[in-house]
């Protein structure tokens, strides 16, 4: 059935000629909009993934003046580029920003794919990513679905059902697909993004504004306020976990964790878990009894912290070790004082840590 069939009264073909009149006099000025260069365009794409512009923004004039080009970023050492990336979250990003740096080196010569499914062999570049870079850098039909235009799509059209699932998730790409024009690709990439981010926002949408307000079948019917459906929220786990603040000679020993995991490549002081039924103190100290450090330990408080999927409740213990003990470094362990570890890429929960630390001293 045509999508002009399913949702009277408007013509999708309309939408294009609104929405760029619009962007032409309420765009906003962003770093990445003053460029057609594929590498910077596909490294503000990426920090965009899950991350506000407000936040990304000194994170890419970052990473650019320490990497200028994608061939730059390529031959960085991967604990370079995570410790640049130190704060952004979702570090994943930042290992699969260096493998695509890579290869796009290694099998394109230095050069970007210009069609869709080079763009989406690149780790991390799934399909909407791949259409933005497509229509920003090199003005092709590229079709985008992210959290902004999933919003603008599920007000415009008024998708009561949840806009995650399944059977959503393929009408909203159709729709991406009907609404996206030919012409333009690069300005109306951007203006249906602006739109979802300045206009067609999560809570109070400036419907009074919005270019599309006359099409919008959210605001005919009244439910711009309760569209798109939220998700029934889980309750989200709380995760004990305990961690060894191990003091010799004025230093501090941290680890790195491993890449293939959660948080991989960044630091953290040495910590294990807590199951169900166990005593924090006696994880503690059988830690303690593995890393082969002995040493008085006491309690230094604790700290909390959020994920996307659970919340952490870390318990800390200071423990001095005696300096005479000849403790080896490696690649993976570091013995540093407060103002290594200050320059040192601890994840989120751990720069809690450092600090409690450093208000109890």
């Amino acid at each position: 059935m045509p999508l002009t069939d399913q949702f009277r009264p408007f013509d999708p073909s309309a939408i294009a000629p609104l929405l760029l009149a619009w962007y032409g006099r309420a765009g906003r000025e962003l770093p990445w909009r003053q460029t057609r260069d594929p590498y910077r365009i596909w490294l503000s794409e990426v920090m965009l993934q899950q991350t506000g512009v407000d936040t990304v923004i000194p994170y890419y004039l970052k990473f650019l003046d320490r990497f200028p080009m994608v061939a730059d970023l390529a031959a960085a050492e991967l604990d370079a580029v995570i410790a640049l990336w130190a704060g952004l979250g979702y570090y994943s990003r930042a290992r699969n920003l260096h493998a695509a740096a890579c290869r796009v080196v290694a099998d394109h010569g230095g050069s970007f794919p210009a069609d869709l499914s080079g763009l989406q062999f690149l780790p991390g570049v799934g399909r909407s990513t791949a259409g933005a870079i497509l229509a920003i850098a090199f003005d092709r039909k590229g079709v985008i679905l992210d959290g902004n235009v999933r919003r603008v799509l599920c007000r415009l059209f008024a998708l009561e059902q949840d806009p995650r699932s399944a059977a959503a998730e393929k009408q909203l790409w159709r729709w991406a697909e009907a609404l996206t024009p030919e012409s333009r690709p690069h300005d109306y990439a951007q203006a249906i993004m602006d739109l979802g981010a300045t206009v067609c926002t999560p809570r109070q949408p400036k419907c009074p504004v919005c270019p599309l307000a006359v099409l919008c079948q959210a605001q005919a019917r009244g439910l711009q306020h309760e569209l798109p459906r939220s998700r029934q929220k889980k309750t989200v786990p709380v995760q004990t976990q305990v961690t060894l603040l191990l003091e010799r000679d004025g230093r501090l020993l941290v680890r790195k964790r491993p890449l293939d995991g959660m948080l991989g490549g960044l630091w953290e002081f040495p910590t294990a878990l807590v199951v169900a039924g166990q005593d924090p103190a006696a994880v503690a100290r059988s830690l303690l009894a593995e890393l082969g450090l002995p040493g008085d330990m006491r309690e230094a408080g604790a700290v909390r912290h959020a994920y996307s999927h659970f919340k952490l409740d870390l318990r800390c213990y200071r423990v001095v070790v005696d300096d005479r003990l000849q403790v080896a470094e490696s690649g993976e362990s570091r013995w540093l004082e407060m103002a290594g570890l200050e320059r040192l890429a601890l994840h989120g929960a751990h720069k809690k840590v450092l600090a409690l630390l450093a208000s109890n001293r």
